[in-house]
């Protein structure tokens, strides 16, 4: 369940309502560029409240000239029934061939070029080009890729010819598919695949292995219950792969899902051996998730079925491997502690919704008068045990327990030097994951560098792909797979978000880890003030985009920025913190959390309220 989807259901109704109406006045549903007339129908199913507009193709009319069978043509591939009445505009072997599960083009606006070319009664071949500005692709695994920058122009030519009945027909086309990005949000929704961490070598027994989301677009009307069991059997996406595994064997197809009054879902596979009880309950597992999250509430339970063997899911299995598993929830539900700052003596405070909050055990929870004395920057690993501190010159990185035997300062786990008065030096922005890792930007000019501390021992992370770029600030995610980098270029005072893969190798006596395949998320944002995770697979950004002030962001970790609206806010806010702890029809996700203006604040229900703490609080945040 996407916590976007949640918060913004009831606005995005009427907003819906309105552009129904709207459309339905003008006949046409689909949005198409130009010409072509579709039947709209009102959907009577709850599974797409924010979208009630219901497409069906049109099969090409007699005598339609080239022009108009293409316009036909890039309307019927929107459709809710399929790509048949599509193939219909195709010469037989074209039809054949034509893979449209090849890819997807999304373009701004679907052009066809001008003047276009006018046939006669006498021509038998013929051609015409679409163009439009490149938006993002969508590959042949449902991965949705972003293409940055702003001359992104893009060509696809067609050729007809006219067949023996004299009907012109589409003879050649590209592969895949080409929409405008209205129909593309029309016809896809974004949804989650599950995948588990790849084994890391440098820990004991590979890690604790937890789901890992992976997010695709799937149409959002024909059998996606079908469609994502399909696309999650197919394998992670490209860019994800290196960093998780999958326990579906080569070959393994789904037969068929189908969802029972008493919300369980039944799969049934073919081509994977069942028999084997731990085989079977992890692919069950990695279905559960996958369909719980399209469903909306809807599965319960999962399920499967197949040669030799069934087992089945649900969120109550032990041991606990699901997506946010190492955010630090309660056992159960999403609860997670919060934690704040005070102000006035740097005491780290531990609170919850329903409390002012209380000092943590241990020299942390221990007031500071003196400003020199007291942390610039604090985290709060995942289990609640241990906090990260960095010295308030930012020179120096602790990691402290927090129990009361901790009753002075160790010694530092990392040391940076850093310019006297200098804010955009030394150590900065430190995140722990959910395998008990600490992760730390070193700004240091000379030797700037992100930085994994094991323990009371730290190894650099190298960083592929920066391309003269600095880091600046990071967030990583509980399952330790993906980090967020905030970075900078040379000479630039605006900073950009990033995303990217973590690997982990080594052995337990040296452990290493590597930053790679790094992806640009949000281009149109200029400047990036504070990130955090939110839910496994986005993030909450506070940024602004050019020439606008700062404003609240969900981002995906495919790097597009959420489409269902955004969160209230960004003026005077200074951080923002979210939890990764997933919510369900049941049990709501934590709020977030912000400080603005001195006071700190919860988002309940997409209305900021004021928390009512007794203190001032320099920080507020989750752990992590």
């Amino acid at each position: 369940m996407r916590r976007t989807s949640s918060r913004t259901e009831p606005r995005l109704t009427a907003v819906a309502g309105a552009v129904l109406g709207a459309l339905v006045a003008s006949g046409c549903a689909a949005m198409p560029d130009s010409g072509g007339i579709t039947r709209v129908e009102l959907s009577q199913g709850s599974a797409d409240k924010n979208l009630q507009a219901r497409v069906y193709p049109v099969a090409p009319g007699k005598g339609a000239k080239p022009r108009e069978l293409l316009t036909g043509f890039l309307d019927a591939v929107t459709a809710d029934e399929g790509y048949d009445t599509a193939r219909k505009y195709l010469t037989e072997s074209a039809a054949a061939s034509w893979n449209p599960e090849a890819g997807i083009q999304v373009l701004a606006s679907t052009t066809i070029k001008e003047p276009g070319q006018s046939v006669s009664d006498t021509d038998t071949t013929a051609s015409e080009t679409v163009t439009g500005q490149m938006v993002a692709t969508v590959d042949e695994k449902h991965s949705y890729l972003l293409v940055a920058g702003q001359n992104n122009n893009a060509s696809s030519d067609f050729t007809f010819i006219r067949e023996k009945d004299g009907e012109w027909r589409i003879d050649k086309l590209p592969p895949g598919v080409i929409m405008n990005e209205t129909n593309f949000r029309n016809s896809f929704r974004q949804v989650e695949r599950f995948f588990y961490t790849a084994p890391d070598p440098s820990a004991g027994n590979g890690g604790q292995e937890v789901l890992v989301a992976d997010p695709i677009y799937l149409r959002r009307r024909i059998d996606p219950l079908t469609a994502a069991a399909k696309a999650l059997v197919g394998g992670p996406s490209y860019w994800l792969s290196p960093v998780v595994r999958t326990a579906f064997p080569t070959g393994a197809s789904v037969d068929k899902v189908s969802i029972d009054d008493s919300r369980v879902a039944h799969v049934q596979l073919g081509g994977a051996d069942l028999g084997e009880p731990m085989a079977c309950r992890r692919m069950a597992t990695q279905l559960f998730y996958t369909l719980a999250d399209q469903g909306k509430g809807q599965v319960e339970r999962l399920e499967l079925k197949g040669q030799r063997g069934s087992c089945t899911a649900s969120r109550a299995d032990s041991p606990a491997t699901g997506p946010g598993a190492l955010t630090g929830a309660v056992a159960g539900t999403s609860s997670v502690q919060q934690y704040y700052q005070r102000s006035d003596n740097g005491v780290l405070m531990a609170t919850d919704d329903g409390r002012t909050g209380d000092p943590v055990h241990g020299v942390l929870g221990k007031p500071q008068p003196n400003p020199a004395a007291q942390p610039s920057a604090l985290a709060v690993s995942r289990d609640g045990t241990r906090a990260a501190a960095i010295s308030a010159d930012g020179h120096q990185l602790y990691s402290v327990a927090l129990s009361d035997s901790a009753v002075a300062m160790p010694e530092p786990v990392l040391s940076s030097p850093v310019k006297a008065g200098s804010k955009d030096d030394g150590l900065a922005s430190p995140s722990w994951d959910g395998r008990g890792d600490l992760w730390v930007v070193d700004r240091n000019p000379q030797s700037q560098r992100v930085v994994m501390v094991r323990g009371n021992k730290s190894y650099t992370v190298p960083v592929d792909g920066l391309t003269g770029q600095t880091v600046q600030a990071l967030r990583i995610s509980s399952d330790g797979t993906r980090v967020a980098l905030v970075v900078r270029s040379p000479g630039v005072a605006t900073s950009s978000l990033m995303l990217g893969l973590v690997e982990h190798g080594g052995t337990p006596e040296a452990p290493a880890a590597r930053i790679t395949d790094l992806r640009r998320a949000a281009p149109s944002l200029t400047d990036v003030a504070s990130v955090s995770w939110a839910e496994s697979d986005q993030l909450l950004v506070l940024g602004n985009e050019a020439d606008r002030p700062k404003q609240l962001y969900y981002i995906s970790t495919d790097g597009s920025q959420s489409t269902d609206g955004q969160l209230q806010g960004g003026l005077g806010m200074l951080s923002v913190s979210a939890s990764e702890s997933r919510g369900d029809s049941l049990t709501p996700t934590p709020p977030v959390l912000a400080v603005a203006d001195g006071k700190v604040y919860r988002l309940v229900n997409n209305q900021w309220r004021e928390a009512q703490l007794l203190d001032k609080a320099r920080s507020f945040f989750y752990a992590g």
